[in-house]
């Protein structure tokens, strides 16, 4: 029977831990520099493994990008439902857009990720279902809150523009971060309550 003992990597990150190491390794460089910072080098070598130890696993770098992406649907789901949790009924909806912003604006660099559909791959299954499962939850608490009327969809679909822009535009320094984040969303949500929609073509083709 052989003495030689397999290489420090394989011993640290047995049944899947590597996969893991990498994801956890690729979170801290996107924190500390940006998407830009992320390579599949750098992620080998903050994770202690070999160079080629992350493209195994994750084939190259949209690979570990979209495993990241999916991460942050994840987590951005429990932020809007913890927010909502805390919230009074009729509050849920605006409850949800606080915890949206929330989260944008606690993890910057990872939420704008999200959505850079060219360095992820966005027809990934895994990413499908997390995506999906946070836009299903913004959807089903609109339709609770506002329906139902006919213009429902467009009435989701400018709720989360708005959301999801001023968010953005707090980010970037061009919007200042509010005090009060479910002050402010209520403020946005509870506007469509009794006011629709500008109508199609009202401000022009």
């Amino acid at each position: 029977m052989s003495d030689t003992l397999p290489p420090p990597d394989a011993r640290r990150y047995h049944h899947g831990d590597l996969r893991n190491a990498v994801i956890d390794a690729a979170l801290a460089l996107l924190e500390e520099k940006g998407v830009e910072g992320v390579t599949l080098r750098q992620c080998a070598a903050r994770a202690g493994v070999s160079h080629g130890a992350p493209g195994h696993h994750f084939g190259d770098l949209r690979g570990v990008l979209t495993a990241i992406a999916i991460i942050g649907f994840e987590r951005l789901v429990v932020s809007m439902e913890q927010s909502m949790m805390r919230a009074a009924v009729e509050d849920r909806v605006s409850a949800l857009g606080a915890g949206y912003a929330r989260f944008a604006l606690n993890n910057q660099a990872h939420f704008s990720l999200m959505f850079q559909l060219d360095r992820i791959r966005p027809d990934d299954p895994e990413f499908l279902e997390a995506s999906g499962k946070a836009w299903q939850l913004f959807e089903r608490e609109v339709i609770r809150r506002f329906g139902p009327r006919s213009d429902i969809k467009r009435v989701r679909d400018i709720l989360w523009a708005a959301t999801h822009g001023r968010a953005s535009l707090m980010i970037s320094g061009q919007m200042k971060r509010p005090e009060n984040l479910e002050a402010d969303a209520k403020l946005l949500f509870d506007t469509f309550v009794t006011t629709p929609p500008p109508s199609e073509g009202e401000f022009g083709a």
